[in-house]
């Protein structure tokens, strides 16, 4: 009956300890125990020992699935007694072990009467007045470690080791044993308490071991938590004593001992407390990671920033900054053998038995294309890049086939990743000829910040040209390889300027290898007719009365459908009519219709940075006409002979200038049928027009002025948001 009357007060005692107002004339106290003598030692082998005791006594009378959760736990406890036992472990031991047997007498004895919670806590303080915050904790949970492991020693041992069995009789464990099932609530509290004090204890020790070349104690998410950890080493502590209490209180009861639902309360607020604690530190902890992470990232950042501006042999510092820059996995994906390859040639390691681990040296002094896109990338551009690739890999000797492309996914950290995101990648890295990287969250968030400032990444992909020695040979040679293909290599500015130089405007430069009928035209001087729109009417009407133009002027004419720069449903849908019908030809396959016009759109961007104009380049005056006839609402037509000029107008206008060939017939005799085109259509040109021309938004080389290529005049900016669903 004793103990049972003394429980009300003791919790009494407890409640009021929780007050806030209390807290702070306790923490007064315990503030005025602190004075550490600046020597540090280790805490951490210290705290795996101390964890490592808290596990293999775990409570196992009668409990079954503690029992079970010890067995799932064998794993750790090997990897925990590996971690203890080294570091320099035996020699921190020695220095610390008076300390914590002084600790656990402590507790052996004051908590053994039922005493003073606080008071018993307070002398706790008082013996490791000279340490740290975190040092005074895990020596506190040190000293009850070795409390708390004999006890539960002798009690898993005493059925089976003679010398447990006669300490256990005179402890008289063997009552409180049978009646396990009893104090299986006060176990099950103890063990939960014990898991929120070391969690705790863990929590403390992280901010002390937090790297302080990236952040320093004034820092404003150090000072919040270092104000905090002494009131949660406090709590810790007296929750030390009060596990203390509990199993000092077993001992000698026997069966006079009475198991009561207040002391696992206790033991569960404490628990309830304690967690609070560590929750709002693990906050704060969570706020100086992202601390740290962001000083690492600007750290990283500058690296690769001077890396780049440094001089070097060749070019796998850069690609392994870039890529992956452990050496713990294998950072490409060789899409010619679908394995997974290392970035630099390295011995042999078991950790990579389950891969065929080929150099990847073949990358080193090459040039090296990085193309860089989001999961969004076109099948279109996957395509068109596929082709050129592989012919570029059908002659391996030819200069311009000297280079190499690895895929940089740089995808969007700010939303999970799923199944979905990853077969998406898988698909396209399954598709891709060329390296790529193995999987985009090994792109450093240093990487994906220099991808998107330095090289302006933005939704559109880039073709990032580094040269055999890792220099940026061009930060996007996209616009190239659309234009040119493999003969832009080594797709710098100078071989671009180079390749402007040879260019004029005829029907090569416009339609290129789009479709090899049009080169078998040229050879065979046939007048060429490429025309676009939407509209199927005009579509019918114009091709008929063009060929019966042709007829007409005895000339041969071929024409070509190339839709629009967004062929959809539509597009599609007049293909397949034209076909039908055999108004003209047809382009074979719908991407590249879609080539067609991004080459037109690439040949702008290119010229635009070169700083080239309407008013100051005739073949940009002739891209910006093609890319106004785009823009508009109806059809248009460009009809050219071999290198002379080109006859082009809306659909409206060529189509009137054919239904007028009668007017216009006399000047074929005279001047030859395109000449005496140009001149009609010259005459039935109006000052009058309203021109569009739309130009993606994303790819960082919009000019701030843009010169109308049929008057003159500067052109009024827009913005435009386009959605094609059909």
């Amino acid at each position: 009956m004793t103990s049972m009357a003394v429980v009300p007060q003791k919790m009494r005692r407890e409640r009021s300890m929780f007050s806030s107002s209390d807290d702070t004339a306790m923490m007064k106290q315990i503030q005025a125990t602190h004075a550490p003598d600046g020597r540090e030692f280790s805490v951490k082998p210290l705290l795996h020992i101390v964890e490592d005791i808290f596990l293999r006594a775990t409570p196992a009378l009668g409990m079954t699935s503690i029992v079970q959760q010890q067995g799932a736990h064998q794993a750790q406890l090997d990897e925990l007694e590996e971690k203890a036992l080294q570091n320099g472990f035996h020699e921190t031991i020695e220095m610390l072990s008076y300390n914590i047997n002084k600790i656990s007498c402590e507790m052996s004895c004051k908590c053994s009467g039922g005493g003073d919670a606080h008071a018993t806590t307070l002398a706790i303080f008082n013996l490791v007045s000279n340490y740290s915050w975190d040092e005074k904790v895990v020596l506190a949970l040190a000293g009850f470690a070795v409390n708390y492991g004999e006890f539960w020693l002798v009690a898993q041992l005493y059925l089976t080791n003679p010398l447990a069995k006669a300490v256990a009789l005179l402890k008289q464990l063997p009552d409180i044993i049978e009646r396990a099932d009893n104090l299986k609530p006060k176990f099950e509290a103890l063990t939960s308490l014990i898991k929120a004090m070391m969690d705790v204890a863990t929590c403390i020790v992280e901010f002390k071991e937090l790297p302080s070349q990236y952040i320093t104690p004034d820092t404003p998410e150090m000072l919040t938590a270092t104000a905090h950890i002494p009131t949660a080493v406090y709590w810790t502590i007296r929750s030390i004593v009060a596990c203390a209490s509990q199993i000092m209180g077993l001992i000698g009861m026997g069966h006079e001992y009475i198991a009561s639902t207040t002391e696992a309360w206790e033991l569960s607020s404490l628990a309830h407390k304690v967690n609070n604690i560590h929750s709002h530190l693990m906050k704060q902890l969570t706020l100086c990671f992202q601390h740290i992470d962001e000083k690492r990232h600007i750290e990283a950042f500058q690296t690769l920033v001077s890396l780049f501006e440094a001089f070097h042999i060749d070019n796998m510092k850069i690609l392994k900054a870039l890529i992956y820059a452990k050496d713990d996995q294998l950072p490409l994906f060789d899409g010619s053998t679908k394995k997974r390859v290392r970035l630099l040639f390295c011995s042999f390691s078991p950790f990579y038995s389950d891969y065929i681990a080929a150099s990847l040296d073949v990358l080193r002094r090459r040039s090296v294309l990085l193309l860089i896109s989001d999961l969004e990338i076109s099948h279109e551009e996957l395509s068109m890049l596929q082709q050129m690739y592989s012919e570029a890999r059908e002659q391996p000797g030819r200069p311009e086939s000297q280079y190499e492309v690895v895929w940089l996914p740089v995808v969007d950290r700010s939303s999970p990743w799923n199944e979905t995101k990853q077969k998406q990648f898988e698909d396209f890295q399954r598709m891709m000829p060329w390296y790529s990287v193995y999987h985009p969250s090994l792109l450093d968030v240093a990487v994906i910040r220099y991808i998107k400032e330095v090289w302006h990444f933005n939704k559109r992909p880039l073709l990032v040209v580094l040269d055999p020695q890792g220099r940026v040979g061009n930060p996007n040679a996209i616009h190239m390889m659309w234009i040119w293909g493999s003969l832009a290599f080594p797709f710098t500015s100078l071989r671009e300027e180079a390749l402007w130089k040879e260019e004029t405007w005829k029907i090569e430069l416009l339609a290129d290898s789009i479709d090899p009928m049009i080169l078998s035209w040229i050879d065979q001087g046939k007048y060429i007719c490429l025309y676009g729109g939407e509209d199927i009417e005009w579509i019918r009407k114009f091709t008929v009365t063009a060929k019966e133009v042709a007829s007409k002027a005895a000339i041969t004419l071929e024409m070509l459908y190339v839709g629009n720069s967004n062929p959809r449903e539509k597009v599609r849908k007049n293909n397949s009519i034209i076909s039908t019908e055999k108004l003209s030809h047809v382009l074979p396959d719908i991407t590249l219709i879609w080539f067609f016009w991004v080459r037109l759109e690439s040949m702008w961007h290119s010229k635009v940075q070169h700083k080239r104009t309407v008013e100051n380049d005739v073949i940009m005056q002739e891209i910006m006409t093609m890319l106004i006839f785009d823009g508009s609402a109806q059809g248009w037509a460009v009809i050219s002979r071999g290198p002379a000029d080109m006859a082009k107008a809306k659909g409206e206008t060529i189509l009137k200038s054919f239904v007028d060939f009668e007017i216009w017939k006399d000047g074929v005799q005279e001047k030859g049928f395109l000449p005496a085109l140009i001149d009609y259509l010259h005459e039935l040109h109006s000052p009058f027009h309203c021109d569009r021309l739309i130009l993606p938004g994303a790819t960082g080389s919009i000019p701030e002025k843009v010169v109308c290529a049929e008057c003159g005049r500067p052109m009024e900016k827009f913005i435009m948001y386009r959605c094609c669903t059909d």
